[in-house]
């Protein structure tokens, strides 16, 4: 089983839950010492610190910080402590940057137009129906283009009275855009990049599908992707590899909050080749190769993470 240096380094910025998380418990579990950066309220942490507590016990170090990880000031204490944590031959490996902080207000307000009369009357208390009537509307629902099934599902609930502003936007872009040129930026400057690095950032197939209430979130994966390749370029004299991983649809509470989540969970396992969802795991298993040295060629590159699922 590969093992890293004793000097190695991880630094997860959005660590206590889902691909970051994940992604902590993976590398720990292959000698990777690790400093997690969060940001979760006091109530949270019972749930959260057991998980901490395991990744400690594997014989690794570990740093944990909640706080604001968009603060500059409090960005400088995180590596102010880190540095002094990691010593003189301690050396940040990777770096993933999984904050989900984006605002999921719509462009516009959501106008709901009238379910088609024959879908309700067809559908309408199917669960009474004998089995014969059960399939001859399902056949006939078929016939019609699948469209009436949306009527037996509960629809979505979008927020008509708040609308995406400019401040909206220009937070969640910082956030889950620009924000790890930043942490890059300043992790160089004080030389705590090992000669070997990846920086590693997620993006998701709302890149370039217009779902209901993501615009800003995709405003941001567009900026994060271009300003990875960006470092792609910029980076590589100093040993930095910078990459994007497009996770496919994962059960994550990132997902959760997002309006008609659960028809998209279930479209992509319809999709998917493999009939399920993408696990934090499989994301996980991915950064765990693109740290190994075998990987060091790879720069500059949108990596899928799906099984599939963007091509079925």
């Amino acid at each position: 089983m590969h093992t890293f240096n004793s000097n190695d380094w991880a630094l997860i910025i959005g660590g206590s839950s889902g691909f970051g998380l994940a992604t902590a418990r993976k590398l720990t579990s292959h000698g990777m010492n690790l400093c997690i950066v969060h940001r979760d309220r006091r109530g949270a942490m019972s749930r959260i610190q057991p998980s901490f507590d395991a990744l400690i016990s594997r014989g690794v170090k570990v740093q944990t910080f909640n706080t604001d990880a968009l603060n500059p000031d409090k960005r400088k204490n995180i590596l102010d402590h880190l540095s002094e944590a990691m010593g003189e031959t301690g050396k940040i490996k990777m770096v993933l940057h999984s904050i989900a902080f984006g605002n999921l207000k719509l462009l516009a307000p959501f106008h709901a137009s009238e379910r088609p009369d024959e879908s309700k009357t067809m559908l309408a208390g199917l669960i009474n129906q004998s089995k014969t009537d059960l399939d001859a509307a399902v056949e006939k629902a078929f016939e019609l283009g699948n469209a009436p099934f949306h009527t037996i599902v509960k629809p979505p609930h979008y927020n008509n009275d708040r609308l995406l502003d400019k401040g909206d936007f220009e937070r969640t872009i910082h956030a889950m855009g620009s924000n790890i040129v930043e942490w890059v930026q300043d992790i160089l400057q004080r030389n705590l990049f090992a000669s070997d690095a990846r920086i590693l950032s997620l993006t998701s197939e709302g890149n370039a599908i217009a779902w209901r209430g993501y615009a800003a979130i995709s405003a941001a994966k567009a900026v994060l992707e271009s300003v990875s390749r960006s470092m792609a370029v910029e980076f590589a004299p100093y040993g930095i590899r910078s990459n994007i991983i497009q996770a496919g649809v994962t059960d994550t509470a990132a997902l959760k909050v997002i309006p008609g989540s659960e028809h998209i969970k279930a479209t992509a396992v319809l999709r998917n080749p493999f009939g399920r969802l993408t696990q934090p795991e499989d994301v996980a298993n991915v950064v765990f190769l693109l740290c190994m040295d075998e990987a060091a060629w790879i720069n500059g590159a949108l990596i899928c993470v799906d099984g599939g699922e963007r091509i079925a």
